[in-house]
């Protein structure tokens, strides 16, 4: 079985487990690679997420040995075993213990972004990750999380070897494994696209999920009312000013039905439509991430798929933006039948082009554009009639975009402005390069839409 990204793994597997919802879970995400799949199976189970962070004791002279493990709230599981039979002394065990510590709290307080944990006490905990290699980090994980009072433990994953299938079945109360080929080398080969998650990805993943409506009631380690109360209306119903707002929502544009996830703050000012760039989705972790940031600011934000899923699979469409770009503008109009507030548009790579042909047609009545590593080029002699300022973002790592977005600048006829992320490469993957593009996007948006 081979997955397309962390997406669609996420996606199947929650489908495996469709029937773990009336247990009314806590899902829980390995950092890194394994929050983005947990993320969907959260969703799909209208279930709280939050991350569990665990990090392995190794022998000091045999690192890839684990003599342990420690977790949140104190947790310590030791194998008396390997200490006794690698003759380690409470110095050694101490000194490492506290260099793990230390990083275990650090990972815990950035990833979570100043959140508490969740309580697992007496809950089913689903722990999820992208795939085993040779299941250490999983099974410790599993310990961990029965030590922090989860009655039940179920273990998900993608794919696993079969031989580490095997032994994590009695780490776990269930095992769930969507695929255990053989001649399995690294979880990698089983997935079309294995980029590195960054850490930004895994704080705005979980800063979504916290925000999400209707996720199931979870509590805090402390016993209070955590981000899984409900807060939103019912799928359908028409925003309302003074309360927040998240829903799926499904729009009628150009003749195809699109799907979207609308957010939308209490009392916000402006809404901020995303277009996406080629070989992305309205699950795009870097969209999200800034559309994290904007929601903060009090914009509303909308997500959405300018493809079919069938139309996804030809990669020419991503290119075809006055297609794009007309779905775009059906959208528009649909949004502001919904939300009688000023519009502005967020595109990336080839989702800017579409963008800005949209923005230049002489009906639109766009607020503010901006394109992160965007192909303006693309929206050819339109530019000339874009009306709306503009931000160009690129990174200064990526000179190809770099050149075409310079000279865009030059035929842009509106309030233009190039900014450059030093050292980010075309997906601003590099450690803070994204948060830079969501403060620029951010200020630009506020400047231009609320003022």
């Amino acid at each position: 079985m081979l997955f397309t990204d962390r997406v669609d793994a996420g996606q199947r597997l929650a489908e495996a487990l469709t029937q773990l919802a009336e247990e009314e879970p806590v899902v829980l995400g390995l950092p890194r690679g394994g929050v983005p799949v947990a993320f969907q199976v959260a969703r799909a189970l209208n279930a709280p997420l939050d991350v569990i962070v665990v990090r392995k004791l190794g022998v000091p002279y045999q690192r890839e040995l684990g003599f342990g493990a420690i977790g949140e709230g104190g947790v310590r599981v030791i194998s008396d075993d390997i200490v006794r039979r690698g003759h380690l002394g409470q110095a050694d065990l101490a000194s490492v213990e506290r260099t793990e510590e230390a990083e275990l709290v650090r990972q815990a307080e950035k990833f979570r972004a100043g959140r508490p944990r969740l309580s697992l006490e007496g809950r089913t905990a689903i722990l999820v990750d992208d795939g085993i290699a040779t299941g250490s980090t999983a099974a410790a994980a599993c310990e961990v999380v029965r030590a922090q009072g989860a009655a039940r433990v179920v273990l998900a994953v993608p794919v696993a070897p079969p031989d580490a299938a095997d032994r994590l079945r009695g780490s776990a109360d269930e095992f769930v494994c969507l695929s255990t080929p053989f001649g399995f080398s690294a979880v990698g080969e089983w997935y079309q696209d294995f980029s590195q998650t960054p850490d930004d990805e895994v704080v705005s993943l979980l800063a979504q999920a916290a925000a999400r409506s209707g996720t199931g009631g979870g509590t805090t380690a402390d016993g209070n009312p955590g981000a899984g109360d409900d807060l939103g209306p019912e799928e359908g119903a028409a925003p309302v000013a003074d309360v927040d707002v998240e829903e799926e929502v499904a729009i009628d544009a150009a003749g195809v039905r699109l799907a979207g996830d609308l957010t939308l703050p209490a009392g916000a000012k402006a809404v901020v439509m995303f277009a996406h760039g080629s070989g992305s989705s309205r699950h795009s972790p870097r969209n999200r991430l800034v559309a994290t940031a904007l929601n903060r600011a009090g914009l509303g934000t909308l997500l959405f798929d300018l493809l079919t899923p069938a139309e996804e699979a030809n990669r020419a469409n991503v290119f075809a933006i006055e297609t794009l770009a007309e779905r775009l503008t059906d959208a528009t109009e649909w949004l502001r039948g919904r939300v009688p507030v000023p519009i502005g548009y967020f595109g990336a790579s080839t989702g800017a082009a579409a963008a800005l042909r949209a923005a230049a047609s002489p009906s639109a009545d766009i607020g503010a554009v901006v394109s992160r590593g965007g192909r303006p080029d693309l929206a050819g002699p339109l530019l000339a009639g874009v009306r709306a300022p503009t931000l160009l973002i690129v990174g200064g790592n990526d000179p190809l975009v770099l050149d075409l977005n310079r000279e865009a600048e030059s035929a842009l006829r509106c309030e233009t402005r190039l900014d450059v992320v030093p050292g980010a490469t075309h997906l601003f993957e590099e450690h803070g390069a994204l948060d830079q593009v969501s403060e620029l996007a951010r200020d630009w948006f506020l400047d231009h839409l609320v003022g």
